[in-house]
């Protein structure tokens, strides 16, 4: 680009002296956020294309375990196939059964075993037609070793409990940088064009920096529900704003009920929860006898458990609990504690009687995940994920582009959005945002601090220059 069109660019950014609009500090936000947590917002964006698509890669990688080599006609009792398992593993204990409706798939076998990681499992997959086993995984909350490979890659670069603050501050500000660029574009082209395809469509004939803001503007709107989607269900997961989210669905009775396994005239209880989507919570590993588990699933199922179950042994003096694991809409993700004794429903839990936040937060997780509607939810993700990832590709060739060519002022990069923006800005925003940004910091810690500390860090620059411009006229 040559430098006078470099030159015409930077006048159309740089605000008029005087001008009372939020529009200047919002561009400038809308620059510094996207360069600083461009980065993060790339890694979290591949890493989810990836696990997007885990069951493919666990159809490639344990095909073996996973599914049947052919469907026989009928399957043999549970407490056979769970004997076949024990006998490849006898150093375990059995602690949950895992069944599907797909008729080539496997049984799954969940063991605890000694000298497994926190929260892993030995899980040994059973042919249900012949009660032959296929093999042995070490898994997590029922997750093969490349989903949770590749779900720990996602959520903290497999750098455990340290590396989960990468992708609470990618979800942090993905929010902000789409709904300020939101604004930023719909008052750009509502000063041209008052249509609908000024706003989605890129603009013809532009060039240059013209043409990469019209393209990264433009997908940003076709891809705004998804990233405010992505960055919602993101946070709900994470390590601070989580925790608040979790308060918040407590404060207002919003969450699950929990499925008691006390028995009845029992003085103990043993709640059964959940991993954030991920399976049954852990169990408890006691020996346990084979045939109670088609008794168990036997009571499920005349209680209406149909399709894909977890079968899970309670602790001494508590019932067993059966929980429906189909997460595909519709969702059915029933529970019922049954007492292994007699063979009877203590208590049940359907999905059905929770309250409507948390049945939003279940349809959330698994659409963030890609299984509430099956392979297009993967294609959606991946599509999505593609979309960030060039609306960052657009947005670092834009400041590129804005580069001073010229030869006595060349620069590698644009320079950002002119200082000053502060005093430009209306009362109507000034008055309540201390307080906004105070609740929205509290309800969201990782963006409150990295906003606080680019603050702190733009005013020393600020006051850094402004002394070498006080000593170079002096």
């Amino acid at each position: 680009m040559s430098a006078p069109a470099v030159e015409v660019e930077r006048t159309e950014e740089t605000p008029r002296t005087g001008t009372i609009s939020v529009v200047p500090l919002l561009r400038r936000l809308h620059f510094y956020a996207g360069v600083l947590v461009g980065p993060f917002l790339v890694i979290a964006a591949a890493t989810g294309m990836l696990y997007a698509f885990a069951p493919q890669i666990d159809g490639v990688l344990y095909g073996d375990q996973l599914r049947v080599g052919s469907v026989g006609s009928s399957t043999r009792p549970v407490a056979d196939q769970v004997a076949a398992a024990q006998a490849a593993l006898p150093d375990g204990v059995v602690t949950g059964v895992q069944l599907f409706d797909d008729p080539e798939a496997t049984t799954r076998v969940v063991f605890a075993l000694d000298g497994l990681p926190d929260e892993h499992s030995r899980t040994v997959y059973v042919n249900p037609y012949t009660a032959e086993v296929q093999g042995q995984l070490t898994t997590w909350f029922g997750a093969t070793p490349a989903t949770t490979w590749l779900d720990n890659l996602h959520s903290n670069l497999n750098l455990g409990v340290p590396g989960t603050l990468y992708s609470e501050l990618a979800a942090s500000w993905l929010w902000v940088l789409a709904l300020v660029g939101l604004v930023l574009w719909v008052q750009r082209r509502r000063t041209a064009k008052r249509t609908a395809r000024a706003l989605l469509l890129p603009e013809k004939g532009a060039k240059g920096v013209r043409r990469s803001r019209s393209w990264h503007a433009s997908l940003g709107m076709w891809a705004l529900i998804g990233t405010l989607f992505l960055s919602a269900t993101g946070l709900t997961w994470s390590t601070y704003a989580g925790e608040n989210f979790s308060a918040a669905l407590t404060a207002l009775n919003a969450k699950a009920p929990v499925l008691d396994t006390k028995l009845p005239g029992s003085t103990g209880s043993a709640p059964s929860g959940e991993h954030s989507g991920h399976g049954s919570g852990e169990p408890t590993a006691v020996p346990v006898d084979p045939a109670t588990f088609d008794r168990v699933l036997g009571t499920a199922r005349t209680a209406g458990l149909d399709g894909p179950v977890d079968v899970t042994p309670g602790a001494p003096g508590t019932a067993w609990s059966v929980a429906q694991t189909d997460a595909v809409w519709p969702m059915r993700q029933d529970k019922v504690a049954v007492d292994p004794a007699t063979a009877q429903v203590t208590a049940r839990a359907d999905f059905a009687d929770r309250p409507f936040l948390a049945k939003l937060s279940s349809w959330g997780i698994q659409a963030h995940m890609g299984v509430l509607f099956g392979f297009v939810n993967q294609l959606v993700l991946f599509l999505l994920a593609g979309a960030i990832l060039t609306l960052i590709v657009f947005g670092y060739r834009m400041w590129w582009q804005r580069r001073p060519t010229r030869a006595d002022r060349r620069a590698p990069f644009g320079a950002a959005p002119k200082r000053g923006a502060w005093t430009q800005l209306p009362l109507w925003f000034v008055i309540p945002a201390p307080l906004v940004l105070i609740a929205i910091g509290w309800a969201i810690p990782l963006l409150g601090l990295s906003l606080l500390a680019f603050l702190v860090l733009d005013g020393l620059a600020g006051f850094v220059r402004s002394r070498r411009r006080e000593e170079q006229q002096a």
